[in-house]
């Protein structure tokens, strides 16, 4: 199967009353590139996810968003300053005895008095969030590659209709040559007709010179070359990902032969043929660059 290198996924989770995001999206790249962006307070999960992530993407350049909203973890707790707040009693106390002032401090008034309370964070187990988070990434890879392999399969239906149209351009190719050397042995008849007039034409020599055009325009090769280049990228299309840097050299190919081709035959119509044949393997070529 072939699968895309641009798609997008997520999954979310919670973990001791942490919200938990982990998304995913990626665009072409001749190499994988894995930029994972967390909390500074949870870095330590980074090189575990880029671990996961070489090992289920090959190609591309993936950018990973961890998101974690700790605000109603478990992680929290609220902590007396007791300290403090028997300082503070103390001082309470000493005033209403000097002042002759009732003493009437609550709970809550006390709770009220500057920094008694904190709220504190308890030390995150890394190694068990380190886990979750690497289960989420798992999820929001499956959803990345889902789209990856929707996507994929278009690009692979696109590619076999060109390489079909391809195809049929080189037939046209092998068609038109014995034609265009025909027709270059009856004009360079009707010019040596035209220059000798009723002198008798060495027919030897006629047959020579076809010969020897013949030989510098064929393309038997070239097209040979092009049906086998063809052949294997279906093979390859057909083993599916990751393939995409190997259609990637293998397009060099195709040019190569067309071009060949068209440097070779000076003719109109075989001119137009290669120009189409060309433009047929640029977007080849260009949709290659989206293939794992």
């Amino acid at each position: 199967m072939i699968i895309s290198m641009t798609g997008y996924g997520a999954a979310s989770g919670s973990f001791r009353g942490m919200e938990l995001t982990v998304e995913l999206k990626s665009v072409n790249n001749r190499y994988l590139d894995t930029n994972i962006r967390l909390p500074r307070s949870f870095l330590f999960a980074e090189e575990p996810l880029k671990r996961k992530i070489s090992e289920r993407i090959s190609r591309g350049k993936v950018d990973v968003f961890v998101t974690i909203n700790s605000s109603g973890g478990e992680n929290l707790r609220i902590a007396v300053n007791e300290a403090l707040l028997d300082g503070y009693v103390a001082a309470l106390r000493s005033i209403s005895e000097k002042y002759d002032l009732p003493f009437d401090l609550s709970a809550v008034s006390a709770a009220r008095l500057p920094d008694v309370l904190s709220v504190e964070k308890q030390e995150t187990d890394q190694e068990e969030l380190a886990s979750e988070l690497d289960k989420l990434l798992d999820s929001a890879i499956d959803s990345f590659n889902e789209m990856r392999k929707r996507e994929g399969a278009k690009l692979e239906s696109d590619v076999r209709d060109r390489l079909v149209t391809i195809e049929n351009l080189v037939s046209s190719v092998e068609e038109a040559s014995p034609r265009t050397v025909a027709e270059y042995r009856a004009r360079l008849y009707a010019k040596l007709q035209d220059v000798l007039g009723q002198t008798s034409i060495d027919e030897s020599r006629i047959l020579t010179e076809a010969a020897i055009f013949a030989d510098k325009v064929a393309v038997d090769e070239e097209t040979v070359r092009l049906r086998s280049h063809i052949a294997q990228m279906r093979e390859m299309l057909t083993n599916g990902s990751p393939v995409g840097r190997k259609l990637d050299f293998l397009i060099q190919e195709f040019n190569r032969e067309a071009n060949t081709i068209g440097s070779k035959c000076s003719d109109k119509a075989i001119a137009a043929i290669v120009i189409e044949l060309k433009s047929e393997i640029e977007k080849i070529r260009e949709q290659i660059q989206n293939i794992e």
